[in-house]
């Protein structure tokens, strides 16, 4: 990486920075952004000083990384950002003993930590309750989706019967979240609840949807193990990257558990069916 890619870094850092600054409503998190969108300039104006040029920023980056804020959260993005940008962190570290950088790379170690101490985005805050209505909506339906699949064999009757199901799981799911918070003292117990089920039945609506578009119960149940994985993987990008988690380590994690229930309820449909138990 030249100096000139490193000076469009740095004015395309510093337009992100100063757009996301003008769209959050915290105050705090609205200073460090700014400040750090001054630094970004800074940086940009100390490599013009050894390029002799002006530079257009990355406009797509631009756009890119503001969508996703405003989707994902501040802190999503912006980390997101960050992880992307370690080609650059080690070619600063290579211009250590040629050019004066060592404090614009001070600056840039600095920054991460700043903006991920202050950011408290609500969505954050939450994600206990995110998770606990994600991974049990995933758990619970998919293997109960591959028990109707195998003993009831028609793709509507197992589409009413999971919705019944996950509608019932998703209600009882929240109000178990909100007396849980409610026993602690908390005072965000019903927005606790709230997130749950939320989560829960979005997940539940995501698995059975094959269901209402197939007409064969195994091809669904196929593509319903396929929704799940990509649930799975999505949510695990985005915890791993907000939290610093190992993404292969949480995604094996929670894939083996989701899709083992699944095969291990198949398992008990089969001995069922073979046995004509309930029949």
């Amino acid at each position: 990486m030249n100096l000139i890619k490193l000076q469009r870094n740095e004015l395309t850092e510093h337009l992100v920075y100063k757009k996301l600054s003008l769209i959050t409503k915290d105050k705090a998190t609205k200073k460090i952004l700014e400040h750090i969108s001054k630094d970004e300039l800074r940086h940009y104006n100390f490599f013009k000083k050894y390029t002799k040029e002006d530079v257009k920023p990355d406009y797509f980056k631009i756009r890119k990384y503001i969508l996703i804020s405003r989707l994902f959260g501040i802190k999503f993005g912006l980390k997101l950002m960050e992880k992307g940008e370690t080609n650059a962190q080690k070619t600063y570290s290579k211009l250590k003993n040629q050019i004066p950088i060592t404090e614009i790379i001070k600056d840039e170690h600095g920054h991460e930590e700043k903006l991920i101490n202050i950011i408290d985005e609500e969505k954050l805050k939450y994600m206990g309750s995110i998770v606990l209505g994600l991974n049990d909506a995933l758990v619970e339906l998919t293997g109960a989706l591959a028990g109707f699949t195998l003993t009831l064999q028609k793709t509507n009757i197992i589409a009413i019967a999971g919705l019944i199901t996950g509608i019932a799981a998703s209600l009882s799911m929240a109000a178990s979240e909100y007396l849980s918070k409610k026993t602690e003292n908390k005072s965000n117990a019903v927005k606790a609840s709230i997130y749950t089920g939320f989560a829960y039945i979005l997940t539940v609506l995501f698995l059975i949807f094959p269901y209402f578009l197939f007409s064969n119960a195994f091809v669904s149940l196929m593509m319903t193990v396929i929704n799940a994985i990509l649930v799975i993987l999505l949510f695990t990008f985005y915890v791993s990257v907000t939290n610093d988690f190992s993404f292969k380590r949480r995604f094996i994690e929670m894939a083996a558990v989701s899709l083992g229930i699944a095969v291990l309820t198949f398992c008990i449909g089969l001995v069922l069916k073979t046995f004509n138990i309930g029949i």
